[in-house]
């Protein structure tokens, strides 16, 4: 990871705890050819919920463009609500809001979750 990128992600958790008092963190990690999604409780430490393009059911052939990320939001969204998540705070890490992690996080709140 580059520095800049390091500086990035520091800024974004930074201000995410200051929003995330009692919500767990829907954070989003993407790489070229897939995308993962987890929903945490920094409190316990713990995932709650977790989905990513490596599951055969969602990835589709390709896992690596908006139609599977959108697929990872709406399958997150479920899994959170079976957990008894309702509200998150989104982590975008050190990625720009757009692409896949602007078509993961509409789908996920498509599906429900608040954020």
């Amino acid at each position: 990871m580059t520095q800049k990128a390091l500086k990035r992600r520091t800024r974004v958790r930074t201000k995410l705890r200051r929003k995330s008092i009692g919500r767990p963190r829907l954070s989003v990690f993407r790489s070229h050819q897939n995308i993962y999604a987890q929903v945490i409780d920094d409190t316990k430490g713990a995932t709650l919920a977790a989905a990513s393009t490596l599951e055969k059911d969602l990835a589709g052939g390709k896992g690596g463009n908006k139609d599977a990320a959108a697929a990872v939001g709406k399958a997150i969204a479920e899994r959170a609500k079976a957990a008894g998540v309702v509200e998150v705070v989104f982590d975008r890490g050190d990625y720009m809001f757009h692409g896949r992690v602007k078509a993961l996080a509409d789908a996920a709140r498509e599906g429900g979750l608040l954020f």
